[in-house]
């Protein structure tokens, strides 16, 4: 019966000129997808492959790139402005993708588990108001300083694995800055019933473990309260304008008030209602923190990445160094001497004699071309580290202290920023750290400068010594110091001042003067910090990160502490042998705008739209789905209450996805089930939701606490009355791609075949071929 009622609503379509959703192509892909999502802003869909690849094609089916992450991806979203693509992993890493070349921008551990639901929210324009603009942040650093430098990458050598691109430099500051130009969040929940919230996706914010979270119940005028167990998120949604997040999640809920008796009530899918007003009245505060923060983050990453690329290049050169001139010190063993390699220099410096092991060292094992090998390598060592320092770690030091003081300015305005957990005493601590951290890399960059001509003046020493030991002219050999060269020998031939300013744990002693000298320069610097001068640069750069990491901490407590559950909404009970699948199930979870005609044009409120696919013979129900709004209901608005309605689909077909669309809308994909030798044929339904009728649903209480219960569920009735209805040659599978903002809808069939519908638009009957969209 249900058959012939689809065959007759789309032969009434036919027999009106046209047939719902105009279809763009149908293209087959070599590969099974499990996930999909369209840009928000432009005509792209992400796929990603049963193993992991991740695919970006156009609209007509170009493809751009295909990657492959190596981890196992569990979830995927676009960033608002659709230039970054954000991956979630099997083992909790979080990775952001550029949309123009696949080039990963980030790698984050947000999570310890899989990530298994993304959602990136932006503040709205229309949700801000004339203070907020004038409060608005703008970044100075531009006036002061020029660009920020980037990774630095000599001789070959990567900045190593610092979670940040290697070879991407350009789209890491265009995304920095880019993200910067509106405050967004993205939400990532885990199957651990932990959610992570980070501003422009890269600043940790804040962190909620769903299982901890007090859930406070108000039932006839009695306060009682839950808590769930074991919980696993499945479907996030941050509102538009950031005041309220609606979660699915799986889990055992309990009551917390009955410590002694059975406290268990239930195991089912449950709905919970977040405030995080916290992000919207606070987002221009929040919006300065973490721009200067996330800078600072990643300028961090430049000075570390430059750290390291000094110390591989130093140690490569005296490498060489070492195992050119180790050879004396065996010469000198094997002509039965007790000197040292600096007597037998010194005693040739001073011209009293030439042991033969000297002599052998100089003519045979060294030679005029290994000298000059040597001589060049530490030269070549000393450009590179001082272009390093220049172009890279000097900048970045630079500039990290001149955010690091601002922040520490607004830490002062205590009104505004202590509530987001900017602390003053932390932000004085950790810029006294970044002060004295661009002193010693003033003190890195004499000492280097010292060492390296200390080295030219030692080797045109050896080089003039080699040649009259050879008999040959010397003219062309730059003049040495000889007391530069007693300095070398001294302390440069068997020490190496440079590496030990690039290890962590060198201790450097100073003279009483020095000590006393640093003690009175505290009185006019404005430090506290005598002791710097002991520490090496990489010592100072470690405290530095720990003080920062300190100082950052405090706002990610502070903002997660503020985050607290409003609602709480059994769904619909689960055993615990497919709790699991329930997380899996078919949701989606919309925001939709609703115009307050009691205010200006621009004023509106949110109403939130949950749907959901109902496991069969959950609620003695089968092949149900759900659909509920005003979840989120405040206590002081004019909207209708909480309520929603049932559907059910006829039994020859299955619902295998579904999502919001638009204003309202419901968009379903059927797949029929193969019940006999028939071709099986599916459906793509698109239902206005208003069009049912919504009934009331209580909070009065949560003893048998599934208030669908109480919905009659309505039969789906696939006429050109209720909404749109196309039939599919064939049987379909998950998932269902869907953009609003774009107007289109991908379906894929079980035989990997990918069909693009154009969702606003009808297809003629006498159409022939439709071309394909640039």
């Amino acid at each position: 019966m249900a058959e012939v009622q689809m065959e007759e609503a789309a032969a009434s379509s036919f027999a009106a000129g046209s047939t719902p959703f105009q279809l763009q192509f149908d293209k087959p892909i070599p590969f099974q997808i499990k996930m999909a999502e369209w840009n928000p802003e432009k005509d792209l869909l992400a796929m990603v492959t049963d193993d992991s690849k991740v695919l970006l094609h156009r609209f007509n089916w170009q493809r751009l790139w295909t990657i492959s992450p190596g981890k196992c991806i569990t979830s995927i979203c676009w960033s608002p402005d659709g230039k970054i693509i954000a991956l979630g992993t099997e083992n909790g890493l979080l990775l952001l993708h550029d949309v123009e070349n696949g080039k990963m921008l980030r790698s984050i551990k947000s999570h310890d588990v899989a990530i298994v639901c993304l959602n990136w929210a932006e503040d709205e324009p229309l949700s801000r108001t004339g203070k907020d603009d004038l409060l608005a942040y703008e970044d100075r650093t531009s006036r002061f300083f020029p660009p920020a430098p980037v990774m630095p990458r000599i001789g070959g050598l990567s900045s190593g694995d610092t979670g940040l691109a290697d070879e991407n430099d350009e789209a890491i500051q265009e995304f920095s800055s880019a993200s910067c130009q509106r405050f967004n969040i993205l939400c990532s929940g885990d199957k651990d019933g932990c959610i992570c919230f980070s501003i422009f996706g890269i600043f940790p914010v804040g962190k909620i473990d769903i299982n901890k979270v007090p859930i406070h119940v108000q039932s006839s005028g009695k306060r009682t309260s839950y808590r769930l167990q074991d919980a696993s998120i499945s479907k996030v949604s941050l509102s538009r304008n950031l005041h309220q997040l609606v979660l699915l999640c799986s889990g055992k809920l309990i009551d917390a008030d009955n410590l002694y008796g059975s406290n268990d009530i239930s195991v089912g899918l449950h709905c919970l209602h977040l405030d995080t007003s916290i992000f919207s009245n606070r987002k221009n505060e929040l919006h300065q923190v973490s721009q200067q923060a996330s800078s600072i983050q990643d300028l961090a990453e430049v000075v570390r990445a430059s750290i390291s690329m000094m110390s591989k290049q130093w140690s490569s050169a005296m490498n060489l160094f070492h195992e050119k001139f180790s050879a004396l010190p065996s010469l000198i063993t094997a002509h039965g001497m007790e000197s040292s390699s600096e007597d037998e220099f010194m005693s040739l410096l001073f011209g009293t004699h030439t042991s033969p092991a000297l002599h052998q060292f100089l003519v045979s094992s060294l030679g005029e071309a290994g000298l000059k090998r040597i001589a060049k390598a530490i030269d070549s060592a000393g450009t590179e580290l001082r272009s390093v320092v220049s172009e890279h770690l000097q900048p970045a030091v630079e500039i990290i202290s001149f955010r690091l003081a601002e922040l520490r300015g607004l830490a002062r305005w205590r009104s505004r920023f202590q509530n987001i957990g900017l602390d003053e005493k932390l932000m004085d601590g950790v810029t006294e750290k970044i002060g004295m951290l661009v002193v010693q890399v003033e003190r890195f960059s004499r000492v280097a400068a010292t060492v390296l001509y200390l080295f030219q003046n030692f080797f045109n020493w050896v080089l003039k010594c080699v040649k009259i030991l050879l008999s040959e002219p010397t003219d062309q050999v730059p003049p040495a110091n000889s007391e530069l060269v007693v300095i070398f020998l001294k302390f440069l031939l068997d020490k190496d001042p440079i590496k030990q300013l690039l290890e962590t744990d060198q201790i450097f002693e100073w003279d009483m003067d020095t000590t006393r000298h640093v003690e009175k320069l505290v009185v006019f610097g404005g430090f506290t910090d005598t002791q710097f001068l002991e520490r090496s640069l990489v010592k100072q750069f470690t405290e530095l990160e720990e003080s920062m990491k300190e100082a950052f901490l405090m706002p990610f407590t502070t903002i997660s502490s503020q985050i607290h559950c409003q609602g709480l909404l059994p769904l619909y009970p689960t055993t615990s042998s497919d709790a699991l699948s329930s997380t899996c199930a078919p949701a989606s979870i919309s925001f939709y705008k609703v115009e307050d005609s009691q205010h200006s044009a621009s004023s509106y409120s949110l109403t939130d739209y949950i749907c959901f696919k109902i496991p069969d013979g959950s609620l003695n129900l089968r092949n149900c789905v759900g659909v509920i709004k005003n979840f989120c209901e405040s206590s002081t608005c004019s909207r209708p209450s909480l309520s929603g309605f049932l559907l059910h689909i006829p039994d020859e077909y299955e619902c295998v996805d579904l999502s919001l669309y638009k204003d309202n809308q419901v968009v379903l994909l059927l797949s029929g089930r193969s019940l006999s030798e028939s071709p099986v044929r599916s459906w793509m339904v698109m239902l206005q939701a208003d069009n049912f009728s919504f009934s009331p649903l209580s909070r009065t209480g949560l003893a048998n606490c599934y208030f669908l219960q109480e919905l009659v569920a309505l039969e789906l009735q696939l006429d050109t009355d209720h909404g749109k209805v196309r039939s599919i040659p064939h049987p379909l599978s998950t998932p269902l791609a869907v953009s609003a903002s774009r107007g289109v809808g991908c379906v894929f069939s079980s035989r990997r075949h990918a069909l693009v519908y154009i969702l606003d638009e009808d297809e003629d009957d006498d159409e022939d071929e439709v071309s394909d969209m640039e």
